[in-house]
């Protein structure tokens, strides 16, 4: 039953078992290689199972059972539907049970292709259920199931937290004296559920985790869209190790990583998660309901320069002659297919030292130095929020860095590095808080295959944004800005959903850049309405060549990955 889809006319399976157990971050530490086209290392996953949501799943339900009979998908829980292995490692044969025990009054979702139904909310994670396994004589083990492709995994093993010196503290029960699975999985529970004013503890506590020894192998298996991992005797997800490392390295023809040359002729790679995602730069989970934090470390040679979603200007450090080290991290929870990594010969552009006024706006600024003050009440999951930070209601500008291809350095002198102040600042003056404390912009390779693309920190252009004068590159820089708030903080809780984001991206672009330019309200409106006229047109054009079928809009389910506007 391995599905073989094509990528570019079938929409991907969504395979990681969500409803289960959630990754609640991820600790990446990587090599990019130039020569082989590869990008190799170990990425450790700390995980929570469902059990602690138990509470909340129900009360979610419960709201379900009021609203009409249109019927409310939050936080129902996916079936168990998932592919299950022979018990030994690194197969070539598999064996699937399409064995699906549900708990009474769950059905089964799947699609007749295996495809989950991911609908459930991040904080209505049904508890974890059984799925037979034909390969180890009838008994049940619990398997982990996250999304992978054009991976090569070479090792899954458990990592031993509770050797990790300090860790005694996250012990709670005082009779686990002696390390054993659940010892373990306690520290992981307390670690991961840390206050969101302990965040630099709790990243320096995964950093060191990360580097912990292996305590066991365990069993996993891989097809074309999954990686499958069990412990034997691992009967449900609160049995299953929290703390996992995961040694494995891409192929050059994955699909989320880009090997290419800039337009100065330099090598470089990028990743824009299309059209898999990021299951072919780390085995993750996909839907975009499993939020999480993560921070990396990326080696390459001196000569590179490593950009990253991450909320720290990185600067690298040097490991050894011809080599440095980048770190990034990020603390508000996200989904996986955000992470992005651009690796190449980027000249960073200097702009002009600003005017005492200006640069109090750009004052860069770190959670921890912040009293988190609450001018707002949040409902999202507990992190180190800026719209609870009264400096950063006042930021206008967040610093900002610009980087692109050596030949390109003076055509973004010239426009895109002017623009940048006034578009973040009109984005402030309609919208207020900026999501993120920071801003990278990249002019991507030629083979780039859209105008811009936004993810958390970090920002992608193309480099023809540059050749149609101010007005051009102020739209889309603008747009891309919108997606901080609507796609980033504020997203669908469906990929099919993606439109939503976009509309909203697509309708404040025009109402950012007239703030930018300072246009007075009636020459903003006129400009408004000419530039709805050609979108109109524009999608009268596309609908023409649509099928019908194309035309029909499914109801919305809007969650949010932050959830700062819920």
């Amino acid at each position: 039953m391995d599905m073989q889809l094509d990528p570019a006319g079938d929409d991907l399976p969504l395979m990681a078992n969500t409803s289960h157990i959630l990754v609640k971050h991820y600790v990446l530490d990587l090599d990019v290689d130039f020569e082989s086209q590869v990008i190799e290392g170990t990425i450790v996953l700390f995980l929570e199972d469902g059990d602690r949501f138990k509470k909340q799943n129900r009360s979610v339900e419960e709201a379900c059972q009021s609203e009409s009979n249109k019927g409310c998908k939050l936080g129902m829980p996916e079936p168990c539907h998932v592919p299950v292995t022979n018990a030994r490692t690194l197969s070539s044969e598999m064996e699937y049970n399409d064995c699906a025990i549900c708990s009474k009054g769950e059905k089964d979702t799947s699609d007749k292709d295996g495809n989950h139904d991911n609908q459930e909310h991040a904080a209505g994670v049904s508890s974890s259920k059984r799925c037979c396994d034909t390969g180890n004589h009838g008994s049940e083990e619990f398997l982990l199931v996250l999304d992978c492709c054009d991976l090569s995994v070479l090792k899954v093993e458990e990592v031993d937290v509770a050797a990790v010196p300090g860790m005694e503290k996250f012990t709670r029960s005082p009779e686990l004296t002696v390390v054993s699975e659940e010892l373990r999985n306690q520290i992981v529970r307390e670690l991961v559920t840390l206050p969101a004013n302990r965040w630099r503890e709790q990243l320096d506590y995964y950093a060191r985790c990360s580097q912990a020894a292996g305590c066991g192998e365990l069993l996993f298996d891989t097809d074309t869209w999954s990686l499958q991992i069990r412990k034997t005797g691992a009967q449900t997800a609160t049995d299953f190790p929290h703390a996992i490392r995961i040694w494995y390295k891409t192929k050059p023809e994955g699909r989320s990583v880009t090997w290419t040359s800039d337009q100065s002729g330099r090598p470089c790679v990028y990743t824009v998660g299309s059209p898999v995602n990021n299951r072919a730069l780390f085995p993750c989970q996909e839907p975009p309901v499993a939020m999480s934090t993560w921070q990396a470390t990326v080696r390459a040679a001196a000569s590179f320069v490593v950009l990253m979603s991450g909320e720290n200007s990185a600067k690298p450090t040097q490991l050894w002659e011809g080599c440095s080290s980048w770190y990034y991290y990020v603390t508000m929870p996200m989904p996986a297919s955000t992470f992005t990594i651009a690796v190449g010969c980027w000249t960073e552009l200097k702009m002009e030292p600003c005017s005492s006024g200006d640069s109090a706006t750009e004052t860069p600024f770190s959670p921890s130095e912040a009293d988190f003050r609450h001018v707002g009440v949040c409902s999202h999951m507990e992190y180190p929020c800026r719209f609870q930070n009264a400096f950063a209601t006042t930021q206008q500008i967040i610093p900002h860095r610009v980087f692109a291809p050596v030949c390109l350095t003076g055509a973004c002198q010239e426009t895109l590095l002017q623009l940048i102040p006034p578009c973040l600042s009109a984005a402030h003056s309609v919208l207020g808080t900026h999501p993120f404390s920071r801003l990278d912009v990249l002019i991507v390779p030629a083979n780039f295959p859209s105008l811009g693309m936004a993810s958390p920190h970090i920002m992608f252009l193309s480099q023809s944004i540059l050749t149609g004068g101010s007005h051009l590159c102020g739209t889309r820089l603008c747009h891309e800005i919108a997606h901080a708030w609507f796609g980033l903080a504020l997203g669908a809780r469906d990929w099919t959903e993606e439109w939503l984001s976009e509309g909203f991206a697509s309708h404040l672009e025009d109402v950012f850049w007239a703030a930018a330019q300072q246009l007075a309200p009636r020459e903003a409106r006129e400009q408004q309405e000419l530039r709805a006229c050609l979108r109109w047109r524009r999608l009268q054009d596309e609908m023409q060549s649509s099928p019908a079928e194309m035309q029909v809009l499914r109801f919305p389910h809007v969650g949010g990955h932050s959830g700062n506007f819920s």
